[in-house]
């Protein structure tokens, strides 16, 4: 009985009958007793009353859900889809926090974190790592990258194409992941100045075959110091054509690489599109470095890591890496059909 009372008498019904007992001069002690309700409750009409806010005081609670409808879930993406700095949050990353009380705003919706990070998991979405990529907005992209393309389709017996970068070695190692017993973290101990190595490299995608040279400087020095191994390991008698696909770093085209090129005319040089390194699988070859050589290393010489790395690129070849999807899309197959209509033509005339 007591339930069904209260039940049926709630909010501005049960406020009226407070504030009546009131003005009739009533105890909260007696109003509480006579209408089955606490004396918090009594006070807490009253103040509302005073305040001018007792509409406020039982304005009905936000709704309370536990699924995800359609509707729900394409507000949910729409919001992720968003950065939070657009709703006026002041953050980079929605949290599940803030995605609950940004969803009650719009919908009218309550729902706990805990409850909006089933909804992301049952959606497909997890909290990870975001990973870092460069520019990619060279308007003469889709052209690079079928010259190059092109090139490698078309080599002949006695041409060869070469993919070529330089890699930064720092004693100052590279943080990753590793086993470690629960509980204990494994602490790498930083060098008091960090030392850094050079190291340019040359890939052959046909053989995996890496061709490298080492500087403790890079400039064009080291670029050059690699071309002239180059021409060692791939010698006049042998070897009619060398293409070399490098990025548009500053030492590739310098004044010095540019002499050195017209003095050995078999080279000719291929350049990326700019802020494009997943066009460039040495890229692959240098991750593998530092994931076998230079992540959570212990040394504390620079000569010593070095010799890591060489000994990793003399041990652990050949590196087979297939070019990247960006070779074979839509507008660089057109790009290449086009280059290879116009070396036709003159063959034919």
């Amino acid at each position: 009985m007591l339930a069904e009372l209260r039940r049926a008498r709630h909010g501005h019904l049960l406020a009226f009958h407070v504030l009546l007992l009131c003005t009739a001069g009533r105890t909260p002690t007696e109003i509480a007793t006579c209408l089955f309700c606490s004396r918090s409750s009594v006070y807490r009409i009253v103040t509302a009353y005073q305040a001018h806010a007792l509409d406020e005081l039982f304005a009905p609670a936000p709704t309370k859900v536990s699924w995800l409808s359609p509707s729900l879930r394409r507000s949910l993406v729409a919001l992720l889809k968003k950065v939070p700095s657009a709703y006026g949050w002041c953050r980079t990353r929605w949290s599940c926090a803030t995605l609950a009380v940004q969803l009650q705003l719009q919908r009218g919706l309550e729902v706990s974190a805990s409850t909006m990070r089933r909804w992301l998991h049952r959606e497909g979405w997890v909290w990870k790592r975001a990973q870092l990529v460069a520019r990619d907005d060279d308007p003469e992209r889709v052209e690079k990258l079928a010259r190059i393309r092109h090139t490698l389709e078309t080599l002949g017996k006695r041409d060869v194409v070469l993919f070529a970068d330089e890699l930064d070695i720092h004693l100052l190692p590279k943080v990753g992941y590793q086993w470690m017993p629960q509980g204990e973290t494994v602490k790498l101990v930083t060098p008091g100045q960090n030392q850094k190595h050079y190291l340019a490299g040359a890939l052959e995608p046909k053989t995996g075959r890496i061709v490298h040279c080492l500087g403790t400087r890079k400039t064009n020095v080291l670029f050059r110091a690699l071309l002239d191994r180059l021409e060692e390991h791939y010698p006049k008698a042998r070897f009619a054509k060398v293409y070399v696909v490098v990025d548009n770093y500053g030492i590739h085209k310098a004044k010095a690489v540019e002499r050195w090129l017209a003095e050995h005319p078999r080279f000719e040089l291929l350049f990326l599109p700019t802020y494009c390194p997943q066009a460039n699988p040495i890229e692959r070859a240098f991750g593998d470095v530092h994931d076998q050589c230079t992540r959570n290393h212990h040394r504390q010489r620079i000569e010593e890591l070095v010799g890591d790395v060489e000994q990793h690129l003399s041990t652990n070849g050949p590196w087979h890496y297939k070019l990247s999807h960006l070779y074979y899309t839509p507008e660089v197959t057109t790009a290449v059909a086009r280059l290879a209509q116009e070396q036709h033509l003159p063959q034919a005339a």
